[in-house]
C-alpha cells in the first residue's frame, strides 16, 4: 500500500518525537516472522515500555538524522524493525533478546546507546543493565555500607568491655 505524502510525514514526525525521548534503539530483521509473532514482540515491547515500529528506510533516515540515533543511518538496510526503549535503556535489549531467543528469524542488525553505534553481539551486556530502580538499590546499599560498618565498629567497643567484665566476674565466682 503506497503512502501518500501526508502520511510519510506523519510517520517521519511520530518516529523522529520517539527517537528525541529515547534512551536506546536497535534495528532488527524481522524476515520470516508470522503476524502472530509480530504481534506477540510489539505486546511485550509495550509491557516493558517499548515503542516498536515497521519503517521504511528512507523515512527512518529522514526520522533519525536529527537525533542521537543518526548513527543508525548507515545500518538501515533490509527490512527492518526500529524499537526504542523510552523509560529504560536496557527494556529494549532484553525484549530483544528475549524474543530472539524463541524466533531464530529475528536478528538484530543495529544498537545504539547514548549516540553510539554498537556491535550487535554488545545486546546481551545492554540487556543486563539493571533497571532505574534496581540501579537506585543498589545505590542505596553502596552509600548505606559505611555507616553500617562505622556502627558496627562503634558498637563493639563497649560490646567487647561487657563481655570482658562478664567473663571476669564468671572467673571470680568460679574461684
Amino acid at each position: 500500500m503506497a503512502l501518500n505524502f501526508a502520511q510519510k510525514e506523519a510517520i517521519v514526525a511520530e518516529v523522529a518525537e520517539i527517537a528525541k525521548t529515547a534512551h536506546s534503539a536497535i534495528g532488527a530483521e524481522y524476515r520470516g516472522l508470522t503476524v502472530e509473532d509480530m504481534t506477540a514482540l510489539r505486546c511485550e515491547a509495550r509491557k516493558a515500555g517499548v515503542y516498536v515500529r515497521v519503517v521504511k528506510n528512507t523515512l527512518a533516515r529522514r526520522a533519525l538524522a536529527d537525533t542521537s540515533f543518526a548513527c543508525m543511518q548507515d545500518g538501515l538496510k533490509g527490512p527492518l524493525i526500529l524499537a526504542f526503549a523510552q523509560q529504560d535503556p536496557g527494556a529494549v535489549a532484553r525484549v530483544a533478546e528475549a524474543f530472539a531467543k524463541t524466533h531464530d528469524k529475528f536478528q538484530v542488525r543495529l544498537v545504539s546507546v547514548g549516540g553510539k553505534l554498537l556491535d550487535p553481539s554488545q545486546l546481551g551486556a545492554l540487556a543486563k543493565m539493571p533497571t532505574y530502580e534496581q540501579a537506585i538499590s543498589q545505590l542505596m546499599a553502596t552509600m548505606k555500607a559505611p555507616v553500617q560498618k562505622l556502627v558496627a565498629t562503634i558498637n563493639e567497643v563497649p560490646s567487647k568491655l561487657v563481655r570482658t567484665i562478664a567473663a571476669i566476674r564468671d572467673a571470680k565466682e568460679a574461684a
